[in-house]
């Protein structure tokens, strides 16, 4: 039984849906409604666990389980990673603000410490994953230990993504729509590459995954900061409520096909067995 979806586009279409909304989700739960990031990133973690447990007692794949996932590693990666590169300087505060919510304030790494820290812990998780004999390959992904550390890496990657993503839109000067045009050509010269035959799809695949959260981190701020910052000033609500109709759209769709893949796949089992 397979858990985990084909990589077609309309995975990557999804992919970006859901880190887009980590984005703004994330933002609006840590700063419009001034909770910070402290605690939101302990209630999304939970929220994170809570959906991994349902997705890994899962016997095959399931699109609601599975985005689900996704998009909590998303909204739990934005403020993450905000807690591991901000503090409470007046620089990443709001107008007026005097914190950033309840709990301690944010580590201050900047976003390259924060970066050096994430990419390590995700070479970690790639050699170990490598140890323990199983391919990096998510087609086959079948037993709990491969499940894993593969959503261990999606979490880190997630988290990761979100920090270039923010270091390309506040701190680069490239700003919010040049750093979503920098990425979507990193991903245009990676879906070239799929016809080089020295490289690997399966490396590929997870640099593609790993650039669509900065793809997601960048778009989310396009939609929600000022205008005067270079975004479209959308707010985080309702960026947040139109992605996530988007998003569970998606999901129902997915869901529609899985279901119609199932049964024909049994009426074609049932056929051989007859004849």
């Amino acid at each position: 039984m397979k858990k985990l979806p084909e990589i077609t586009l309309a995975f990557w279409v999804m992919k970006i849906a859901a880190t887009t909304l980590g984005e703004t989700a994330g933002d609006l739960f840590a700063q419009t409604l001034g909770l910070g990031y402290f605690l939101t990133t302990t209630i999304l973690f939970l929220i994170f666990v809570i959906t991994l447990v349902v997705q890994l007692r899962s016997r095959r794949y399931n699109p609601f389980f599975y985005w689900t996932v996704i998009l909590s590693t998303s909204t739990a990666g934005t403020t993450m990673s905000d807690f591991m590169n901000r503090d409470s300087s007046a620089k990443y505060l709001a107008k007026g603000a005097s914190s950033l919510g309840w709990g301690p304030q944010g580590l201050g790494l900047g976003y390259p410490v924060g970066a050096a820290i994430l990419v390590s812990l995700l070479v970690a998780i790639f050699i170990v994953w490598k140890l323990t004999g199983l391919t990096f390959s998510i087609r086959n992904i079948d037993t709990f230990r491969w499940e894993i550390l593969f959503w261990s890496a999606i979490l880190v990657s997630n988290t990761l993504g979100t920090s270039m993503g923010d270091f390309l839109s506040d701190s680069s000067g490239l700003g919010y729509a040049d750093s979503v045009l920098l990425i979507v050509g990193l991903l245009g010269l990676l879906l070239a590459l799929r016809h080089a035959s020295a490289v690997s799809n399966v490396t590929l695949f997870w640099l593609a995954f790993v650039l669509t959260r900065p793809l997601g981190a960048t778009a989310g701020d396009f939609l929600t900061k000022p205008l005067a910052k270079g975004g479209l000033d959308l707010g985080t609500p309702g960026s947040s409520a139109v992605l996530l109709a988007v998003l569970f759209g998606l999901m129902a769709h997915a869901h529609v096909q899985e279901r119609r893949n199932v049964v024909g796949s049994n009426s074609g089992t049932v056929a051989a067995n007859v004849s």
